[in-house]
C-alpha cells in the first residue's frame, strides 16, 4: 500500500506516480472547471487523464495518503454539477478509459471502460444485432461512466428502463486504492447485499468505476414513430395515463410544450415542422418491434385512445429520414434552452398520472414568482424536466426568491408521490432540497454508508447532502 512519502507533497507524489498524465495547465484545469449544469465553475488544482485501472489505483492511493478531494470526471455533460471539483483536489478525468472490452455474444452482455461513449457502444453491439437501449439527449457525447454515476435514463426507459436495470457487475477502486467487483456476470444474483445497485447512482461518492459488465438485448430493428399535438398541455399530460391503461407500451413517449418546440426550432434552424397557433403541445410516441408486422398493431391501438384524449392529427415520419429530424429536434430542446437565456433546469418525476397536476403546480408557481418555465421529458415514466428562464427576472428575484419558489415546486413534487430527480442526479445544485425527500432517519443512513466506503470524505466531497 503507498503511504506518505517524507519531503514530497501531495502533487510531488502524484506526479512520480503518474508522470504526464497529471496536468496543471491553466486550459487544462479551466476545462475541467465546468460541466453543462448552468454556468457554474470549479477549478481543480490538478487534472489525472487515467489510461488504466492502476491509473486510478495509483491516483486514490496517493490521494488517500494524502488526504486530497478525488472528483471522478468523463464527458462532463451533466446537469446537477456531479462532476465539478468544488472542494478542489483532483480532476480524475476517464474520459481516455475508452474500451469495449468484450462483446460476449453466446451471454449478451459486453465489458466496457467507463469513458465509452454511449451513441458508440450502442452502434457498435447494433453490429452483432443486440441492443443497449439506455440514449440520454446527450447519448453522442456522454459516456457510460457517468451514466452509471447518475443513473442516467433516456427516452426509451418508458419500455427499457434506466442505467441500472442494465447493469451486472462492477469494477470499481475504492477510496483507498483497493479494488473489487460488485457482483457477477449473471443474471441472477441473490448473493450478498447488492454493492452493484448500490454504485449505480451513487454520483462517485462511495468509489471509481473502471469498468462494468451490462446486458443486452436481441434489437427490434423496427420502429414507427408519431407527433401528436394537443391544443392542451394538460391534455397531453393526461393522455400519457390513457395510452398505458389502453394496454400500449411505446418505446419512447416524449412530451414537449410549444415553447420546448419552437426553441429547438430556432436553435438548429429546421423550421420544417408546422406548429399550429392552436397547438399547446405534443407528445412524440415510439412502438418498436423485431418484424415491421407487428407495429401496425401497435399504431392502431394507440389512436383512438389519441382522438379520446382530444389529440389532433397525428404526423406520421415515414421514412428513417424523417424520424432522424424528430428525434434530433426532441433531443435539441435542452441545449435550444440553454442558449435563449439564463436558465435553471430541475429534473422532476411523478408517478406518470400525476403528470397533469405536476405542470399545473409548474406554471402556477411561475406565475407567483414571475418566471417562465419551458418543460418537456420522458411523459411515459413521469420524468419531466422544468426549464426555468431567467429572461428579465431582477438579478435579486432570481438569487433570493427563486430557491423559495425551486423549493415549493418540489414540495409539490414529492406531495404528489414523486421525487427531486428521474435521471439527472442530485449533484451540487440539488442538496439544498434533499430534506425535502428524505427523513432525517435515511439521511443519517446513508451519510453513514459514505463513511464506511470513504471515511476521509476524499471522494467528489460536497456532493449530494447539505454542507
Amino acid at each position: 500500500m503507498f503511504g506518505v512519502v517524507e519531503n514530497l507533497n501531495w502533487m510531488d507524489a502524484l506526479r512520480a506516480r503518474l508522470g504526464e498524465a497529471v496536468s496543471t495547465d491553466a486550459e487544462v484545469l479551466s476545462v475541467h472547471a465546468h460541466d453543462e449544469t448552468e454556468d457554474l465553475r470549479f477549478p481543480p488544482q490538478a487534472v489525472v487523464r487515467a489510461r488504466s485501472r492502476e491509473d486510478v489505483v495509483a491516483t486514490m492511493e496517493v490521494a488517500h495518503a494524502y488526504g486530497v478531494p478525488v472528483t471522478a470526471a468523463g464527458a462532463r455533460t451533466g446537469l446537477s454539477g456531479g462532476a465539478l471539483a468544488v472542494k478542489g483536489g483532483i480532476a480524475l478525468s476517464l474520459k481516455g478509459m475508452d474500451r469495449v472490452v468484450e462483446v460476449d455474444l453466446a451471454n449478451h452482455q459486453v465489458r466496457v471502460q467507463p469513458g465509452v461513449i454511449v451513441q458508440e457502444l450502442q452502434e457498435r453491439v447494433q453490429r452483432d444485432g443486440l441492443f443497449y437501449a439506455v440514449d440520454p439527449a446527450s447519448r453522442g457525447t456522454c459516456t457510460i461512466g457517468g451514466n452509471l454515476a447518475e443513473n442516467s435514463g433516456g427516452p426509451r426507459a418508458v419500455k427499457y428502463g434506466v442505467t441500472k436495470d442494465w447493469v451486472l457487475n462492477l469494477e470499481v477502486v475504492l477510496a483507498d486504492g483497493q479494488v473489487i467487483r460488485t457482483g457477477a456476470d449473471t443474471l441472477k444474483n441473490s448473493t450478498g447485499y447488492n454493492l452493484t445497485q448500490l454504485m449505480v447512482g451513487s454520483e462517485g461518492t462511495l468509489g471509481v468505476i473502471t469498468e462494468a459488465t451490462l446486458k443486452l438485448l436481441p434489437w427490434p430493428r423496427h420502429n414507427a414513430l408519431m407527433l401528436v399535438p394537443f391544443a392542451s398541455a394538460d391534455a397531453a399530460c393526461a393522455a400519457v395515463a390513457a395510452i398505458f391503461q389502453a394496454g400500449v407500451q411505446p418505446s419512447a413517449l416524449e412530451f414537449m410544450e410549444r415553447d420546448a418546440v419552437r426553441l429547438a426550432q430556432d436553435f438548429t434552424g429546421d423550421h420544417s415542422l408546422e406548429v399550429g397557433e392552436d397547438v399547446a403541445a405534443h407528445l412524440l410516441i415510439e412502438v418498436d418491434g423485431f418484424r415491421p408486422e407487428e407495429l401496425m398493431p401497435q399504431v392502431e391501438a394507440l389512436l383512438p385512445v389519441l382522438e379520446g384524449a382530444g389529440a389532433g392529427e397525428p404526423l406520421f415520419a415515414d421514412d428513417a429520414a424523417a424520424k432522424d429530424r424528430l428525434w434530433f429536434l426532441r433531443r435539441r430542446v435542452g441545449e435550444a434552452v440553454k442558449a435563449a437565456s439564463v436558465y435553471k433546469e430541475e429534473d422532476t418525476v411523478v408517478p406518470r398520472g400525476r403528470l397533469p397536476e405536476l405542470l399545473r403546480a409548474v406554471k402556477e408557481i411561475g406565475g407567483r414568482y414571475g418566471f417562465r418555465s419551458v418543460c418537456y421529458g420522458h411523459a411515459g415514466d413521469g420524468n419531466l424536466h422544468v426549464n426555468i428562464l431567467r429572461d428579465a427576472m431582477p438579478q435579486e428575484a432570481w438569487d433570493e426568491e427563486l430557491p423559495q419558489a425551486i423549493r415549493e415546486l418540489f414540495a409539490e413534487v414529492v406531495r404528489l408521490g414523486g421525487t427531486l430527480s428521474g435521471e439527472h442526479g442530485i449533484g451540487w445544485v440539488q442538496k439544498p432540497y434533499i430534506d425535502l425527500a428524505f427523513s432525517a432517519a435515511q439521511l443519517e443512513l446513508m451519510r453513514g454508508v459514505k463513511r464506511v466506503f470513504d471515511p476521509k470524505g476524499l471522494l467528489n466531497p460536497g456532493k449530494i447532502w447539505p454542507d
